[in-house]
């Protein structure tokens, strides 16, 4: 009954047995192996981009803030939800590697608005040297509360940024979970949505630990391939990053894996629904946020069960609802979801 992070599941043997493939022999270092030449390739058409510019990076935090970095000058400022990724756990990551650019948040408890992202931009003094300037837009998708932002939300936020002349990149660190959420392809879900750059997740999904940065204009390509090298996330034996992601892409193996972590998650919300069980946020893709009595807490905890406790202590009144988060990946069974519902 492990509920506490997709980051916590196995690695799928698929992309295990592609990493053992690519460990026999030799190969050129530092991205020059022939794999990530098929890496490439594979993204390209999976972003229906033939000219897209493609680099991994091993975590998502790296992913991020140095594609940020590309479209950040120091002055400036990145507008994203109070509740993204970027501001709430990567330690200043992005103003660490922009320089020292500040992060402008859009008040939420969710996803953000096409108005809050209007009026974060409007309140800057555009042109006034003792003020931020406007930077890049950051979007998470899925959110970090599990939603999903529709193909129309992403359109509107990303008509603001145009409207400003500012850049857009896309935090999907959950993106195939989203993708196969919404039905649509990735294409549809970045650049043709106003995406500039986006960061697509391996590691919550089944791989080991290994994230794509996409630029959907190559321009970007010789600087972030710069600022990867001087922020030490330049892998010598990168081939390994290129096995894990060639798998993982390989007969759309990324979203099977998705598909499961997404349903997976649909089967534990509908018996906790049929438990009364409340929702902070309603279910989207493959995490859920509930509240439920403090003894239920404590007869899951005592029976094994792991997941994040959202908002709350196990100690206090018994009776009194406690929030929770609860993930699940690929590799959960019916199983673990039922022995978790029966204690509800």
């Amino acid at each position: 009954m492990f509920f506490a992070s997709d980051n916590s599941g196995p690695v799928h043997p698929k992309i295990m047995a592609r990493m053992a493939k690519g460990n026999e022999g030799y190969a050129p270092s530092y991205g020059n192996d022939s794999t990530m030449d098929e890496v490439r390739r594979a993204l390209r058409s999976t972003f229906e981009a033939p000219q897209a510019a493609v680099y991994l990076v091993a975590t998502g935090t790296a992913a991020n803030v140095l594609a940020l970095a590309c479209y950040c000058q120091p002055w400036q400022t990145i507008f994203c939800a109070k509740t993204a990724h970027i501001e709430e756990d990567e330690c200043n990551g992005p103003e660490f590697y922009t320089g020292g650019a500040k992060l402008s948040l859009i008040d939420t408890d969710d996803k953000m608005t096409p108005e809050g992202l209007q009026a974060a931009i409007e309140r800057l003094s555009k042109g006034d040297v003792h003020a931020s300037q406007a930077g890049p837009v950051s979007i998470t998708q899925a959110t970090e509360r599990g939603s999903v932002h529709s193909l129309a939300e992403l359109h509107a936020l990303t008509a603001v940024a145009k409207k400003h002349d500012v850049p857009v990149h896309l935090d999907g660190a959950r993106f195939a979970n989203a993708m196969v959420a919404l039905g649509c392809s990735a294409a549809e879900m970045t650049w043709k949505a106003g995406v500039d750059v986006v960061s697509f997740g391996g590691t919550k999904n089944g791989c080991m630990g290994v994230e794509a940065v996409v630029f959907f204009d190559p321009s970007k390509a010789w600087e972030f391939e710069l600022r990867r090298k001087r922020g030490a996330h330049l892998f010598s034996k990168h081939r390994y990053l290129s096995a894990q992601m060639a798998g993982y892409l390989e007969d759309g193996l990324w979203i099977e894996m998705a598909t499961k972590a997404n349903a997976n998650a649909g089967y534990l919300a509908e018996g906790l629904r049929s438990a009364s069980v409340t929702f902070l946020h309603e279910p989207q893709a493959n995490m859920i946020f509930a509240s439920f009595p403090r003894r239920v807490h404590h007869k899951l905890q005592e029976a094994g069960a792991r997941y994040n406790l959202w908002h709350g202590t196990l100690e206090g009144d018994p009776n009194e609802a406690v929030g929770a988060r609860l993930v699940c990946d690929w590799s959960i069974g019916k199983e673990q979801i039922d022995a978790f519902l029966d204690h509800f």
